[in-house]
């Protein structure tokens, strides 16, 4: 266990990123239809999709762990539409004033703020690489879980949300759910 870490839970939830944006806050509700279109014409709960092995990315003494998910035609279409939808709504950049922060929590780190920034293009369509994020902990722990044998397994999505990110891009609060449908 890491102390200071973190566990998934109401504030760190588990899941696929396939798109982090900056948005005006008054365009939540035009980006909330936009990607309800974009699911209107997806089944993700079709999609078979399959875990494979842990990594982690290093950061200081500590890393972000996740678990890496093989990526398919299906979330490279997917993720395409999504940034397509959301794109009339986006803004270049952001600040720490973007993210969620808590007592526990109160600074948002650069490669947080630079990620999202980034995120189009550097982590989309051949360089997508989804995971889910599982935790952090020191690197030394980190490299040990990195050596231990992984159980590949497959899944498929039972739902999208819109968060708003916490520090290492962590999805914080929900602001937007859809259930999707089989």
């Amino acid at each position: 266990m890491f102390p200071k870490g973190f566990v998934l839970d109401n504030t760190h939830h588990p899941h696929i990123s396939c798109l982090q944006r900056y948005v005006k806050t008054a365009d939540l509700d035009k980006v909330y239809s936009a990607v309800s279109k974009v699911l209107a014409e997806e089944k993700p709960t079709t999609w078979k999709l399959k875990a494979y092995k842990y990594y982690y990315l290093p950061w200081k003494d500590i890393g972000l762990a996740g678990i890496v998910i093989r990526p398919t035609k299906d979330l490279i279409r997917y993720q395409k539409k999504l940034i397509d939808a959301v794109a009339p709504f986006t803004v270049k950049t952001g600040t720490a004033a973007a993210f969620v922060t808590t007592k526990e929590d109160p600074d948002i780190n650069e490669p947080t703020i630079d990620y999202v920034a980034a995120f189009v293009p550097n982590e989309t369509g051949k360089k997508f690489n989804p995971h889910v994020t599982i935790g952090v902990g020191t690197q030394d722990y980190l490299k040990k879980m990195l050596d231990e044998k992984f159980e590949a397994f497959t899944f498929s999505p039972a739902g999208a949300a819109v968060y708003h990110l916490g520090n290492f891009g962590t999805a914080h609060t929900e602001l937007k759910r859809w259930e999707l449908k089989p």
